[in-house]
């Protein structure tokens, strides 16, 4: 294998990145973000990660005004790749690139939340063309995120479950290592949940065989969006580590539930809203409200939203 080669690179580096990546740096949020971005595919479309990491935070601090945007978008990319057949050959997969400029031209988030690399591999094992066409797309997002002066904070992969192809769980163990990588080759703000959640996968299923985060391999359950939105509380400042669930770091919080029910209703209905007037190329989806009625009923929701947390 070539010493130039990528993955010999990243081989070499590997084991550095998954010891550190499990010591998450605590990169507080030193001012209160108007409006907090995020991008990602289905998981983050899913939005329950997004919703605990709201609740969460405005639990502990009742008076931020930040507004949490969810523009998630099911099946989509970043590096423009697409399976031959994705969706029985109903529709290529979207691509970021086709909706970023409508989203900056609507929104001015001063955060961006970017949580890319499940589907850029299309699901097949590692090749050199689709990890370039996967680091193009994430430094074209960052090179985009700041010509609007944002703050890019990037999220690696969640895990792909080994039970479910080996190949394709390695390939985004590479995938996770390279933008690890960007913290100290460029200064990026990346947060890893991806080996916290492969540990936490291996050493669950070393007690019992059958155990999963996610039933299909891909999107995770209730455990999986809690260890995803862990790391990104604790880019927060938020001490979370010790939690194995929303409910366990909520326990003294009599509201919790009714208040995280609220907010992924409110978060629900601005993402289809905002879907709808950004505009995508994802058949299938629910259509949002017009902005002005989405609204109406976001601000009737934030009023019991406050009315819990006063």
């Amino acid at each position: 294998m070539s010493l130039h080669n990528p993955v010999f690179t990243l081989v070499i580096l590997s084991f550095f990145f998954f010891q550190s990546s499990y010591g998450q740096e605590n990169l507080t949020n030193s001012s209160d973000s108007k409006q907090i971005l995020f991008l990602g595919n289905s998981i983050t479309y899913s939005g329950q990660y997004i919703a605990y990491v709201e609740t969460y935070y405005r639990i502990k601090h009742p008076n931020t005004t930040s507004e949490w945007i969810n523009l998630g978008l099911p099946s989509e990319t970043v590096s423009g790749l697409s399976e031959e057949g994705h969706a029985g050959g109903a529709f290529p997969r979207p691509d970021l690139h086709e909706r970023l400029n409508r989203i900056f031209e609507q929104l001015q988030p001063d955060v961006v939340f970017a949580n890319y690399g499940m589907n850029d591999g299309i699901y097949l094992p590692f090749d050199d063309n689709r990890f370039a066409s996967y680091r193009s797309g994430i430094e074209w997002l960052n090179q985009r995120i700041d010509s609007i002066s944002a703050a890019a904070v990037f999220v690696t992969p969640p895990v792909y479950d080994p039970i479910k192809g080996e190949a394709y769980a390695n390939v985004l163990d590479i995938y996770s290592d390279w933008l690890i990588s960007k913290r100290y080759t460029e200064f990026w703000k990346v947060i890893d949940l991806h080996w916290p959640m492969r540990k936490y996968l291996e050493e669950q299923r070393s007690k019992n065989p059958g155990y999963f985060l996610a039933k299909d391999g891909i999107h995770p359950g209730e455990t999986g969006h809690w260890l995803m939105a862990k790391a990104i509380l604790e880019y927060f400042g938020e001490n979370v580590e010790y939690f194995d669930s929303f409910a366990e770091a909520v326990v003294s919080e009599e509201n919790a539930s009714e208040l995280l029910l609220l907010i992924t209703q409110k978060q629900a209905i601005l993402r289809d809203a905002w879907l709808r007037s950004t505009g995508h190329q994802r058949p299938g989806l629910a259509e949002g409200l017009p902005m002005e009625k989405a609204k109406i009923q976001i601000e009737k929701l934030e009023q019991k939203i406050q009315q819990l947390l006063d």
